[in-house]
């Protein structure tokens, strides 16, 4: 199983589907909830080099937001990263 964090906030509907989308693969995520916590916030933002939420690493990667995630999805790299088909070639 892939390390997957995804670092959100209490009332984000991106964060939600963000979820959703990792949920419908039925693969496990930690969830690091950065709105009641600076120093998770600070963390979030050194690691990513960005400020908005969701931020989603898998295997330490940053794949970035939902919209990055989605990408992946539809072009079907996602379940690739995910350990859930092989890399095409």
């Amino acid at each position: 199983m892939p390390d997957i964090i995804v670092y959100s906030t209490t009332y984000c509907p991106y964060c939600v589907r963000a979820k959703q989308l990792l949920e419908r693969k039925d693969v496990e995520y930690q969830e690091v909830m950065v709105d009641h916590d600076p120093s998770l916030m600070q963390e979030m933002m050194e690691r990513s080099q960005r400020r908005t939420v969701p931020q989603i690493f898998i295997n330490e990667q940053s794949i970035g937001g939902y919209d990055d995630l989605a990408h992946l999805d539809a072009k079907g790299e996602l379940d690739v990263l995910l350990g859930l088909a092989d890399a095409p070639g």
